[in-house]
């Protein structure tokens, strides 16, 4: 199955390894615009969304 995210096999693997360190060792819970493992998703979301943008652009 093709990869349709716009998101390297690099990029994908050390994200999910980032996010999975912050949620075993990272800080405690936090608000929603504090939470790192949040910004993570957000940040994720805006650039599969602007590699979407792009395509449908072409």
């Amino acid at each position: 199955m093709p990869n349709r995210d716009g998101l390297t096999l690099g990029y994908r693997f050390m994200w999910r390894l980032n996010w999975l360190l912050l949620h075993v060792a990272g800080p405690a819970e936090q608000s929603e615009n504090r939470d790192p493992r949040r910004r993570m998703e957000r940040e994720r979301a805006e650039r599969v969304a602007r590699y979407r943008a792009e395509g449908a652009e072409h």
